[in-house]
């Protein structure tokens, strides 16, 4: 895919919608001077707010970087000799992710190709349906022991669905091979 890179003496769309922005409020500061004056001053508030967040992230940015290939790490936890280990893994990685699912599918497939089995894989997507953020929620509308009842067994039959999946991906793979 080719990059898109400005040619020389051109400005991109971003730059020019920064500019534009900045004429902008330079040209209502003498009309609207306490509203530009407000709306920096939140701009500043917010970027505050932010700066340790983006700090925090690139902190493990670079942890990641230097702890080298933390995906042949991942594969070699969670391959055919992992044991109760991959399982653990499996099921506490799931829960611990959070947002959308398919960033993940870039990952799962590589770890796949390095040798995870389909059984880690499919424990790690059934204990994603475990939302921490959202516990206390369905504690408070369910109660308690809804709650930790449902998030127990979850946990307890993501293996058993982990198993099943590739009990059943290996049956097809006997039945012949995959058209493409």
């Amino acid at each position: 895919m080719p990059s898109k890179k400005p040619q020389s003496g051109k400005l991109s769309g971003s730059w020019l919608f920064l500019l534009g922005v900045a004429l902008l409020y330079l040209f209502l500061l003498p009309v609207q001077e306490e509203f530009i004056h407000s709306s920096f001053s939140r701009f500043l508030h917010m970027g505050k707010e932010l700066l340790p967040v983006l700090g925090l992230v690139f902190f493990f940015l670079w942890l990641f970087n230097l702890m080298g290939s933390l995906q042949g790490k991942a594969a070699q936890l969670t391959g055919n000799n992992s044991g109760a280990k991959g399982w653990l893994l499996a099921m506490a990685m799931g829960v611990l992710s959070h947002g959308p699912i398919y960033p993940w599918y870039p990952l799962l497939h590589e770890l796949q190709k390095k040798g995870t089995r389909p059984a880690l894989l499919a424990t790690f997507l059934y204990a994603r349906s475990i939302k921490l953020p959202w516990l206390p929620v369905m504690a408070h509308y369910f109660g308690l022991s809804y709650m930790l009842t449902l998030t127990l067994l979850i946990l307890l039959f993501s293996p058993l669905h982990g198993w099943l999946v590739e009990n059943f991906c290996e049956s097809q793979e006997q039945l012949g091979p995959k058209k493409q």
